[in-house]
């Protein structure tokens, strides 16, 4: 009883630390989101990961969260996150999703692979798609053509990028443990495009479309899941194609199973295993592709 009540004095102590510490980021202070809430929503709880992921990146900075942009139509568009750096001004598109991925730059729905075996399939909007209509909106907004846009489209570390297909290099797809690397690189390749002062002028234009009312965000909430409805997914052959249906292995025809490596240098990393061994010695790696 008494090494109970020890462990959880320290786990009470480890959480008001971490409440506090949360409470002095920039991502609080903008969206007022709670602790609770975003330990406890998805969606949140993968923009303030992906903004902690970002914090390290050097040179001049300003954040912006929750940006509703304003659209031709009345409507609006939302961008997760928005970092204005004095390379450029980057747009990134958080996905914190589990499982496989499957998807092209150019379909219009990516696949999402869960369940035993991944034989549950789940279709999600092309996040490179929606965030082209991101970039496009905040250029009309800023209307100012000098500017470099950057788009990103961040996975969760619990995610398999099993297939992309990126034909473009106007967008990057990352997952969270890649996301500074990537960006440092393209800062450094960019160089110095924006001074302190215009990076600051930007945000006073944009802040202030972090700071919705309820209202308008009920009203952006019902515009996307009404065109949600009007535009149900429809799985392109060229998708299909791509998602391993039946797993089964390409020498003997077992099934293709989910084994840990006990040992070696892959010591705890999952991969494919065929059901046979040691008979059949077939395996197929799970690492990034």
């Amino acid at each position: 009883m008494e090494i109970f009540l020890i462990v959880l004095f320290l786990f009470i102590i480890v959480c008001i630390i971490q409440k506090n510490r949360y409470r002095r980021t920039e991502y609080y202070r903008q969206t007022k989101n709670s602790y609770k809430s975003v330990q406890l929503d998805k969606g949140l709880l993968g923009e303030f990961s992906t903004y902690k992921c970002l914090e390290p990146l050097s040179g001049y900075k300003r954040y912006l969260f929750n940006l509703y942009i304003p659209k031709s139509n009345g409507e609006t568009t939302e961008l997760d996150i928005v970092l204005l750096h004095e390379s450029g001004i980057y747009v990134f598109e958080s996905k914190n999703y589990s499982g496989w991925i499957v998807g092209s730059e150019t379909e219009q729905y990516w696949t999402q692979l869960l369940g035993r075996e991944y034989s549950q399939e789940n279709q999600f909007y092309n996040p490179i798609l929606q965030n082209e209509g991101h970039l496009r909106w905040l250029k009309n907004f800023l209307a100012d053509r000098t500017l470099s846009l950057y788009s990103y489209i961040v996975f969760s570390d619990h995610c398999t990028l099993k297939d992309i297909n990126l034909i473009s290099r106007k967008h990057y797809v990352v997952k969270q443990h890649n996301l500074l690397s990537a960006v440092e690189r393209n800062a450094a390749k960019a160089k110095s495009r924006l001074t302190p002062d215009k990076i600051d002028k930007l945000f006073k234009k944009l802040y202030p479309l972090t700071q919705m009312d309820e209202a308008k965000k009920l009203a952006h909430i019902k515009n996307i899941k009404q065109r949600t409805k009007n535009n149900s997914p429809t799985i392109s052959t060229a998708s299909t194609a791509r998602i391993p249906k039946v797993m089964l292995c390409p020498r003997c025809k077992g099934k293709l199973v989910m084994r840990t490596a006990a040992k070696g240098k892959h010591k705890g990393e999952k991969f494919l295993g065929c059901s046979n061994y040691p008979e059949c010695r077939y395996i197929e790696n799970l690492s990034d592709q």
